[in-house]
């Protein structure tokens, strides 16, 4: 292959196929570590879907910028792709955290160290809930349904989006009825995270999962924000086709493509650091507990 004979264009999605090929490269290294040193399946499961995210948001965007001319439904689809493996995986680190402290809501187990705690609310929970409530098995029960909410939610809104898309009668003000939902949903899940880590933080810090938290929200938020952006700058014509080799109709997603596919392998790597396989490897495994009993 000749790179002097390529236009722009397909350079472009040469090097954003190298990225979704180092991103998925990093992932699998990790991933076959943790089956290698498969010794604890309720963590490493909820790892592994952790660790998926970064090649699932490199490969969908790879995807999408194979298509510069689809519909406004087909880039819709894609992120919901995104969106809906967000959700999951947002649900999922709340049940590793649950793991990390042996608590087990299908077997009514919740250690008698934590049971007690309080949990403070902060505004516009307390319009809900109480201001200061008690850790049971009861809350974090509540807990996790803030979370699995989102992952109902979340694919369930994406699908009336697409249908009503195709059908002409998706207008601006359902636009923002849709992101009002998605915001709060999102929000209340994220929440159930926050105030988890809040009330744990000193149990939990030998797992890193301040790390293994901003790796999920860094995806998320450079995706998001990033794409808020790009739309602003194309509208305000800052940013036109003819300034790029991508003389597409929806630019702003091309661009967000190429840049997620460059960042997931960033997050990729610090993935490797976040999800490190070393507690379940044997002697370092042995070193953390012997510290906790410390």
């Amino acid at each position: 292959m000749d790179i002097s004979t390529m236009d722009r264009g397909q350079i472009t999605l040469m090097g954003s196929g190298i990225c979704v090929l180092l991103s998925m490269h990093f992932t699998v290294q990790l991933l076959s570590q943790h089956l290698f040193y498969w010794k604890n399946p309720k963590e490493q499961k909820a790892i592994i879907i952790s660790i998926l995210m970064a090649p699932i948001y490199a490969i969908d965007s790879f995807v999408g910028l194979l298509d510069f001319q689809g519909s406004k439904a087909f880039f819709t689809f894609l992120d919901s792709i995104k969106e809906c493996y967000e959700a999951l995986v947002i649900a999922k680190f709340l049940a590793l955290m649950y793991s990390y402290l042996n608590i087990s809501l299908t077997k009514n187990i919740v250690p008698d160290e934590i049971k007690g705690r309080e949990i403070h609310h902060s505004f516009p929970m307390t319009l809900f809930q109480p201001r200061t409530v008690l850790l049971d098995h009861k809350t974090l029960k509540l807990l996790k349904y803030w979370t699995w909410q989102f992952v109902v939610i979340r694919p369930v809104c994406s699908i009336l989006m697409i249908a009503l898309q195709l059908l002409g009668m998706y207008t601006n003000w359902v636009s923002w009825v849709f992101t009002i939902i998605l915001n709060v949903s999102v929000s209340l899940a994220l929440y159930s995270l926050v105030v988890f880590y809040h009330v744990f933080a000193k149990e939990l810090e030998p797992h890193k999962p301040l790390a293994k938290f901003l790796c999920i929200k860094g995806i998320v938020f450079f995706c998001f924000w990033q794409g808020v952006v790009l739309e602003i700058l194309v509208s305000l014509g800052v940013i036109r086709a003819n300034h790029f080799w991508l003389d597409v109709e929806h630019l702003e997603e091309a661009i967000q493509n190429v840049l997620v596919c460059v960042e997931m392998v960033i997050f990729s790597v610090l993935q490797q650091y976040a999800y490190h396989v070393a507690p379940y490897s044997g002697n370092v495994e042995q070193k953390m507990k012997l510290k906790k009993r410390e």
